[in-house]
């Protein structure tokens, strides 16, 4: 009996030190891994992008931008970590460029249509373009419009998007509803 019950706790024992492995989340590569994710990783993986865009554009530390995002830091470096460069002093910036994925609508002839790219250089023309847009709707004047004629955004896919510089086609398409700031991020939201 004794022995029995000593035989018992030990297999007891070894079983709590087997260790399951972790599960390990990596961020999406893919539009395809980017919607097979549910709507709060989708969420917080813009507000991600968001932080380390924020961090390049403005220059602002981590934990400043990640809390306007309302994000963990820590959050922010589990995913875009090696997009970061930790500097001397321990706090870190923004490189560059990065590869992260980012799901954007692009403004075509037939409305806003959705697109990703993993080059921040892509993104960041395409939200100038947009802010060009906002800018021209608002105030009549083209001036930031002009800087984009005979330019074009490319997907992943490779498929090229040449932005619209035409003012009669961006009056049809504005009177139509289609541009809003909230159709930049249309569905990933």
């Amino acid at each position: 009996m004794k022995r029995a019950k000593r035989i018992r706790r030990k297999i007891n024992r070894n079983r709590r030190r087997i260790k399951q492995p972790k599960r390990r989340i990596l961020p999406p590569k893919t539009a395809k891994e980017y919607f097979a994710r549910p709507e709060s990783f989708r969420d917080q993986w813009n507000r991600i992008t968001h932080v380390v865009s924020k961090m390049r554009a403005e220059r602002v530390s981590l934990r400043k931008a990640a809390r306007q995002f309302e994000l963990d830091p820590r959050k922010v470096l589990k995913f875009a970590g090696s997009v970061l460069r930790k500097r001397k002093n321990g706090r870190y910036s923004a490189k560059p460029s990065d590869r992260l994925l980012r799901v954007l609508a692009v403004p075509t002839a037939n409305g806003p249509r959705e697109t990703t790219t993993r080059d921040s250089k892509q993104a960041s023309l395409l939200g100038q373009y947009w802010s060009a847009i906002q800018s021209y709707l608002q105030t009549g004047d083209d001036s930031e419009l002009r800087k984009f004629k005979g330019q074009s955004v490319v997907a992943q896919s490779g498929e090229t998007f040449p932005l619209i510089t035409n003012l009669a086609e961006l009056d049809r398409l504005a009177s139509a509803g289609v541009f809003s700031f909230e159709s930049l991020y249309a569905r990933s939201t």
